[in-house]
């Protein structure tokens, strides 16, 4: 398979970090989100909010930055010397960006839905309806351990830890 060249690999590097921050900054955004819902009175603000954080989700920021990075990681392994399976922190990435896709399309994104949903159908009701507020403690609690998971990747693919005793010995020869 041909490898890209130098400027090949600056434009995948800018995609791929486009990606992670809509990823990353799209779920931190989701996040912050559910704080406004404190002190709100008028259901119609309610669901606001939950159309809002559903908007960010689905169609603006983070599954676009998730299948970015899903696809630009792709093309690292594929055209690039790193490969899919070589080094222990890329397997790690890959586990990372696979399970968090699919948490993120049958866990997160259901719950985030049926919020919406409830809180369309029963306005400021929502917030004692025990269906609305299970699902929105779970996307908070889960949600919130996925964007940290996340942040916890950005940086294994900062500094590659978990290297071969042949790959540090290779490095302390040069």
């Amino acid at each position: 398979m041909p490898k890209l060249k130098a400027k090949g690999l600056k434009w995948l590097k800018s995609f791929h970090l486009i990606a992670v921050s809509c990823w990353v900054g799209g779920a931190v955004a989701l996040i912050l989100l559910y704080f406004l819902k404190d002190g709100v009175t008028d259901g119609g603000v309610l669901y606001g909010i939950n159309q809002s954080i559903h908007h960010v989700d689905m169609a603006v920021v983070v599954i676009p930055g998730a299948f970015g990075c899903l696809l630009t990681g792709a093309i690292y392994s594929l055209f690039t010397n790193w490969g899919f399976l070589k080094h222990k922190w890329l397997i790690f990435k890959w586990i990372v960006t696979i399970a968090a896709i699919l948490i993120g399309t049958f866990f997160l994104g259901p719950w985030e839905i049926a919020m919406t949903e409830i809180s369309g159908r029963l306005g400021i009701s929502s917030l004692t309806d025990s269906a609305y507020l299970y699902n929105q403690k779970m996307n908070l609690v889960f949600g919130t351990m996925q964007v940290s998971v996340l942040m916890i990747t950005i940086f294994i693919s900062i500094f590659k830890p978990w290297k071969s005793k042949k790959e540090k010995r290779k490095k302390k020869i040069i």
